[in-house]
């Protein structure tokens, strides 16, 4: 019998354990799934504030001539407009145009001698065959990618009060970081890279530091009042907030066009992998799309459950939960075109029974405005 590899642990396992964490396996790594409960952590951060160990996610220190300009040729997004200190979520296509992955590029400007660097932040489960695709186009523009996926601690801490609770232990005038733009700062004394950004809907930062830095921050942050939050509520906050989860529902052989991600797709700019595919697509039209629905009962649509429509099959559920939020049940899907305009009646087959939905706009979930 074949061993089997050891998952990968978090600099923060030992605070997951300390807390009673329910542990499962994603992406590799043994993660916390929740703590007090998915509602409660949920709802910690829709209305104060919660913390997330993403310490899995994998982390890419990019440096050499021009890094923005190669990853121009590699990402559906124009680079170009980017500005040290910025920050852009964006696609990577294989030739198909499927998507490989979706990330998030932060330019870090020039160094003194003129190298230009970046970070880039990509999916746990797909941290190996993005390494695989991106060094060899890399290499040929003489830029090394520093892969620090299991050196530092990530933490993500969301919410309407995220930025009071992070500000009381920096001097750094943190809401001078605007949405999409990250800092490097100096946070209970020690150095941190923070960026404005999220995945759950709300304001907040994500916060990469040295391994026991992190540890630090989060016992700080539990001192503080921060509730400790799991992968449970990560997908119900960002399945609210209608964003992508990689490997359901995007992957692979879904284009951002099929996906509702054109807001990434630029197709004003020099050539990039993929490109040729998404311009037929756009010329042709699709044979599918990413819609939102609302099931109109307590049923919960779940991945690969079947849509129907007038008895037929039409597609597929990629993601569903119960928004806690909401207090109804929502789920993510592609469909035709032709069904996928918000008032659309759908059916979803749940253990052998037709089960009514509604296709609605995206987000399900929009953070209320700061006056």
């Amino acid at each position: 019998m074949g061993q089997e590899t050891a998952l990968q642990k978090t600099p923060l396992f030992d605070c997951h354990q300390g807390l009673k964490a329910r542990i499962v396996e994603f992406g590799g790594w043994s993660m916390p799934i929740q703590y007090q409960g998915i509602t409660a952590e949920h709802q910690a951060v829709r209305q104060k504030v919660g913390m997330f160990d993403i310490s899995h996610m994998g982390k890419f220190r990019l440096q050499g001539p021009d890094v923005l300009a190669t990853l121009q040729t590699l990402v559906t997004s124009d680079l170009s407009v980017l500005q040290p200190g910025q920050a852009k979520y964006t696609v990577m296509l294989n030739p198909q145009g499927g998507i490989i992955d979706d990330l998030i590029i932060y330019d870090r400007g020039k160094d003194a001698s003129g190298i230009s660097h970046a970070i880039v932040i990509v999916n746990a489960s797909t941290t190996d065959k993005d390494k695989t695709w991106l060094t060899p186009h890399l290499a040929a523009a003489n830029i090394t990618l520093t892969d620090e996926s299991t050196q530092n601690a990530l933490i993500a801490v969301q919410g309407p009060q995220a930025i009071a609770t992070l500000q009381t232990l920096t001097s750094y005038d943190l809401s001078t970081i605007p949405i999409y733009w990250h800092a490097d700062i100096t946070l209970m004394d020690r150095p941190a890279w923070v960026a404005r950004t999220g995945y759950t809907g709300e304001d907040g930062f994500e916060v990469m530091v040295a391994p026991e830095v992190g540890i630090a921050l989060w016992n700080r942050l539990l001192e503080l009042g921060v509730t400790p939050c799991g992968l449970g509520a990560r997908d119900t906050l960002r399945l609210e907030a209608a964003m992508a989860l990689y490997g359901q529902d995007v992957n692979d052989t879904t284009t951002p066009l099929e996906a509702g991600l054109g807001w990434v797709v630029h197709l004003d700019k020099p050539n990039f992998i993929g490109r040729d595919v998404l311009l037929q697509q756009k010329e042709r039209g699709l044979l599918r799309s990413l819609v939102g629905f609302e099931m109109q009962g307590r049923h919960i649509a779940r991945h690969d459950y079947e849509i129907q429509v007038d008895g037929k099959p039409v597609g597929i559920v990629t993601s569903g939960t119960f928004g806690p939020t909401l207090e109804k049940a929502i789920a993510l899907g592609y469909v035709p075109p032709e069904f996928a305009k918000p008032g659309q009646s759908l059916d979803v087959i749940i253990r052998g029974k037709a089960c009514p939905a509604v296709v609605v706009k995206r987000p399900f979930y929009r953070r209320p405005k700061v006056t």
